[in-house]
C-alpha cells in the first residue's frame, strides 16, 4: 500500500476533539491524575506501565494497590526483598517483568537518585523499559511530547488511517501515522485518550462508531469496515506439551521448591514438576523415590508461547525422614500466601478439591 495518507483533518483536529472528550469522560485510573490536573507520580506510572505489558487494567487494579502500600517508592521497592516481591506478584503473569522491576528499582536507586530520568533515551536504558513504555512514561509522567502506541492505539490508528498492511508489518506506518496526530502540548492527555477510546468506544468488535469523537476522521468507517483492521496475519497454533506436578505431603504441609533463577517463572516457588519446558515434554521422573500416586485430574494452562497439559502426582512423606530435596515444607492452611505462580496454584487447587487423603 502507499505511505501512511494523511488528510489535512488529520492533523490537529483529531487532538482537538478527542482532548476535548477525555476532559469529560477520562477513565479513573489509580495512577492518573485527572485531565488538567498536572502530571501523574512517576513511580505510579512506570510501576502501572509495566504491570499493565500484556494485561488488562481490571488485572492491575489489585495488585497496583498493593504494591504502593507496601513499597510506596523506588527506594522501598530497591530495598525489598526478591521473593517477598515476586510472591507479592504471583497470578500477575509474565514473571520477568516482576524481576525487571526490582533491576530497575536498584538501578533508578542507584545512578539516578531515586528519580527516573524525564526523556525517552534515558529511560530506554533502564531494565525492562522498551520504546513504548519510554515514550509512556516521558509523557503522561513529565509532558514531554513523544509518540506512544500500544495495542489500544495501533487499532485506532488503523482504523483512522485505514492501514490495511498486517500487523506487524504495519508497525512502522502505524507510528507515522500517530506521529501525524500527536499534538505538541497534552501529548500525556492525548495518550491516555487514546488508549481510553481503544479500551471502550473503539472496541474490537462492535466499535461504537455512533458516539466516537474522531468518527468523522476515520477511513475505515467512511469505506464501512472498522472492524477489519488492524490487519493480523494468522497465528500459528501454539505447541501443546505435556508434564507432570508432584504433590508431596507431610503433617499438613507441602513440599515446596524454589526453581532456577532462568527460564520460566525463574526464581518463583513452586510445587515440584518433571523439567518441562515451552520445547520439550516433561521426563515423568519424580523429584524423589516415594510411592506416587497418579490422581484422575489434570491441569491445563496456556502460556504465551505454547499450551501445557499437565499430570499430577502425590504422595505421603514419612515423618522423621529426609527432606525430600532441596525445598521447604510450606503450611497448607497458609499455601495462597506461597506466591505460587497460577499453574502451581491450578494444581494445587486441583489436589485439595480432589477431596483424598495424600
Amino acid at each position: 500500500m502507499p505511505a501512511v495518507q494523511q488528510p489535512v483533518h488529520k492533523s490537529g483536529d483529531i487532538a482537538k476533539a478527542l482532548l476535548a472528550h477525555y476532559d469529560r469522560h477520562a477513565r479513573v485510573l489509580p495512577w492518573r491524575k485527572p485531565p488538567g490536573k498536572g502530571f501523574a507520580n512517576p513511580y505510579h506510572v512506570w510501576l502501572s506501565e509495566i504491570m499493565l505489558q500484556q494485561t488488562t487494567v481490571a488485572a492491575v487494579g489489585s495488585y497496583f494497590h498493593k504494591f504502593t502500600q507496601i513499597w510506596p517508592d523506588f527506594a522501598a521497592l530497591a530495598a525489598a526483598d526478591d521473593a517477598d516481591v515476586m510472591a507479592a506478584w504471583a497470578g500477575l503473569g509474565y514473571y520477568a517483568r516482576a524481576r525487571n522491576l526490582l533491576k530497575c528499582a536498584r538501578v533508578v536507586v542507584a545512578e539516578h537518585d531515586g528519580r527516573l530520568p524525564e526523556t525517552e533515551a534515558e529511560l530506554l536504558k533502564l531494565p525492562g523499559i522498551g520504546p513504548y513504555t519510554a515514550a509512556a512514561i516521558a509523557a503522561i509522567a513529565f509532558g514531554k511530547r513523544a509518540v506512544v502506541v500500544d495495542a489500544n492505539v495501533e487499532r485506532v490508528v488503523s482504523r483512522l488511517f485505514a492501514i490495511s498492511t498486517p500487523l506487524p508489518q504495519s508497525k512502522p506506518l502505524i507510528r507515522e501515522a500517530t506521529e501525524s496526530i500527536t499534538p505538541d502540548n497534552r501529548a500525556g492527555d492525548f495518550a491516555q485518550a487514546m488508549m481510553d477510546l481503544g479500551a471502550g468506544i473503539c472496541s474490537v468488535r462492535a466499535p461504537s462508531c455512533l458516539v466516537c469523537p474522531v468518527a468523522f476522521a476515520c477511513d475505515a468507517l467512511r469505506v464501512g469496515n472498522p472492524e477489519v483492521y488492524p490487519a493480523k496475519m494468522p497465528k500459528a497454533p501454539k505447541p501443546q506439551r505435556a508434564g507432570r506436578i508432584y504433590w508431596i505431603e507431610r503433617d499438613d504441609h507441602v513440599w515446596l521448591v524454589r526453581r532456577h533463577d532462568n527460564g520460566l517463572l525463574a526464581g518463583m516457588r513452586a510445587l515440584p514438576d518433571d523439567r518441562w519446558t515451552a520445547r520439550l515434554d516433561g521426563h515423568a521422573t519424580p523429584p524423589a523415590p516415594a510411592e506416587w500416586r497418579k490422581l484422575p485430574v489434570q491441569v491445563s494452562h496456556v502460556f504465551t508461547h505454547f499450551s501445557l497439559l499437565l499430570d499430577i502426582a502425590v504422595t505421603s512423606w514419612p515423618a522423621g525422614t529426609s527432606d525430600p530435596g532441596e525445598g521447604e515444607w510450606w503450611p497448607l492452611k497458609s499455601l495462597d500466601k506461597a506466591g505460587l505462580p497460577t499453574v502451581f496454584r491450578k494444581a494445587a487447587e486441583a489436589v485439595i478439591n480432589a477431596g483424598e487423603k495424600v
